[in-house]
């Protein structure tokens, strides 16, 4: 079970884009994309039969996981997650600061 998700709120702790907070579009092994933050450009070819046209495109490059931290809503903060096993059994994602249930 991973700590951070696919639609996770995170901060950026760490590197050029530090301070900068987004949504988490995808999570590959080690490495997470963030939306609107370390934004690349492409040069790309038109490929009509996927109906994409050529250009310059922009978009997201991956972050190492350990550079972001979960956000937590309530201080505005990045903050560390555990893992805690409610008394049904459910094993849940939890801050380790407040002791507070990241996953509903």
């Amino acid at each position: 079970m991973n700590r951070i998700r696919k639609g996770d709120q995170v901060i950026v702790i760490t590197g050029k884009y530090k301070g900068q907070k987004g949504e988490v579009l995808r999570v590959a092994d080690d490495r997470v994309f963030v939306q609107n933050v370390n934004l690349v450009k492409r040069h790309t070819k038109p490929n009509p039969q996927a109906n994409q046209p050529g250009g310059i495109i922009e978009r997201e490059a991956s972050i190492h996981i350990s550079n972001v931290m979960l956000l937590n809503r309530v201080t505005g903060k990045g903050e560390r997650v555990g893992f805690k096993t409610l008394d049904d059994g459910r094993k849940v994602r939890v801050f380790r600061g407040s002791g507070e249930v990241v996953d509903a």
